[in-house]
């Protein structure tokens, strides 16, 4: 069986077209990823509109899923800075307290100064004159008859 050159030209002619129109046919745009849209807010805002137009292609879009898994990125990350902000102001007010009582302990310090024993000027230790020889202790005058009156020697008191 032979082919012959009315079969070839018109099927040569079918491929030609089919590979001139595939040619032609304008590639699909890749879906944009997260951090693309993250980057290019102006992109982000596009979709969400486009997203907000057609809600029944919303759903099933995957720029439209992108987009809204974008915004919740996004929340967290302004959420996150908020947080940050307020950490930050809460560390100077601390600091500016912190500050303020320092000043107001070291003002009290200096008016009441605390005695630190290990700074104490060196005093020199002066010895005890040497003790006075003891008196004898006078004999009270003793009462006719020649019996001494009771003496308390001890008291309770």
């Amino acid at each position: 069986m032979q082919i012959s050159i009315k079969s070839i030209v018109p099927g040569g002619g079918l491929a030609a077209f089919i590979l001139a129109m595939a040619a032609c046919s304008p590639r699909p745009i890749p879906p944009m990823t997260v951090t693309e849209l993250m980057q290019d807010r102006v992109a982000l805002d596009g979709v969400l509109m486009k997203c907000n137009q057609n809600q029944s292609k919303a759903r099933t879009d995957s720029d439209c899923l992108t987009a809204r898994t974008v915004v919740a990125r996004l929340a967290i990350q302004s959420e996150r800075d908020v947080e940050a902000k307020r950490a930050a102001e809460f560390e100077r007010t601390r600091e500016k307290l912190r500050l303020a009582q320092d000043k107001q302990r070291q003002a009290q310090d200096a008016k009441n100064p605390k005695v630190d024993a290990y700074h104490l000027p060196l005093v020199p230790v002066e010895t005890a004159p040497p003790p006075q020889p003891p008196v004898p202790p006078t004999a009270p005058a003793t009462p006719a008859g020649g019996m001494n009156p009771p003496v308390m020697s001890q008291s309770n008191r």
